[in-house]
């Protein structure tokens, strides 16, 4: 079994929830997210694609990322097993990527 380093996980996660956030895959995503990690992360999810949409992508995908970061890296210090289902998620997202 491969070590999953928690920090790294937060970080790559937050790079491709934002990225996915904005293209077709955020459907997939937002589905996962709401069944793996709970209501309150999709609807963060929801909240991150409408800021993405409403703001110049550029300037909003920084303090996105940032966001998300710190809210995965909360989540596997509270739940630690959470890292494997979003590594896999993750791996997912990508591969549905433009």
């Amino acid at each position: 079994m491969a070590v999953l380093h928690p920090r790294r996980v937060a970080w790559e996660g937050a790079r491709i929830f934002v990225s996915a956030a904005n293209t077709d895959a955020y459907w997939w995503l937002s589905d996962a997210v709401g069944h793996y990690l709970g209501i309150m992360y999709q609807l963060q999810l929801c909240e991150t694609r409408l800021r993405l949409q409403a703001e110049a992508e550029a300037e909003a995908v920084y303090a996105e990322a940032g966001a998300w970061r710190a809210r995965l890296d909360e989540l596997l210090d509270t739940h630690p097993a959470a890292a494997a289902i979003l590594t896999q998620m993750i791996s997912e997202t990508t591969s549905r990527l433009p």
